[in-house]
């Protein structure tokens, strides 16, 4: 997996702060470093609305399809996704599960599956049916790629959720990188999530 940001909002936490200020009418206090102050606050009383006004997109690739469907479920995202459609999908590569790849027993079934599976896409594509019809013996295990898009709330809301113990494991770490890049951009505004590099999960103090 590859987590990539590739556009963010410049200085984002204060825009935060001037949105903030803007409901509170207290542009007089604004000085250099009085945004984490403000961020600090508005955060720990819930007034997430003001971190609406910030963006970042990331492009996350060598990730499964099953990953790709839990994540375009958060609605309030902007998706472009690597198309099954236009894109020959013959020589596709996958993305085994540890669990499985670490039985030999499960290893030689879930190989043997994909083998079948790439097998009978290309028949299909041989017997003349278009990519788009013959995708559908392709298994969630396609490796895929996608561009996400989303306001800082939402990717505040998608690192809680998803970076919880009982989260998928994929979308968990895909979840802890993204939570890494944005405590380097955007310290303040993460500042109340821990990540556990051991058990690989995400801790919300809030």
């Amino acid at each position: 997996m590859k987590v990539e940001l590739l556009s963010v909002t410049p200085d984002a936490e204060k825009l935060i702060e001037t949105a903030a200020r803007t409901a509170y009418r207290s542009f007089a206090k604004q000085k250099i470093g009085t945004e984490k102050k403000i961020i600090r606050l508005v955060i720990s009383k819930g007034h997430y609305s003001v971190l609406e006004h910030a963006y970042a997109t990331f492009k996350i690739s060598g990730v499964s399809r099953a990953f790709t469907h839990q994540l375009v479920r958060h609605r309030l995202c902007s998706f472009t996704q690597q198309s099954q459609r236009y894109v020959n999908e013959s020589k596709f590569s996958y993305i085994e599960p540890s669990s499985i790849k670490t039985n030999p027993n499960t290893h030689t079934m879930f190989t043997k599956f994909m083998k079948e599976s790439k097998k009978v896409y290309l028949e299909l594509q041989r017997s003349g049916i278009k990519n788009e019809d013959a995708r559908f013996v392709l298994p969630n295990a396609v490796e895929s790629q996608i561009v996400v898009t989303a306001n800082i709330r939402e990717w505040r809301h998608i690192i809680k959720l998803r970076g919880n113990p009982d989260a998928q494991w994929e979308i968990r770490n895909a979840a802890i990188q993204i939570l890494k890049i944005f405590k380097i951009k955007m310290p303040t505004i993460f500042e109340d999530f821990d990540i556990d590099d051991k058990k690989k999960v995400i801790r919300n103090k809030g």
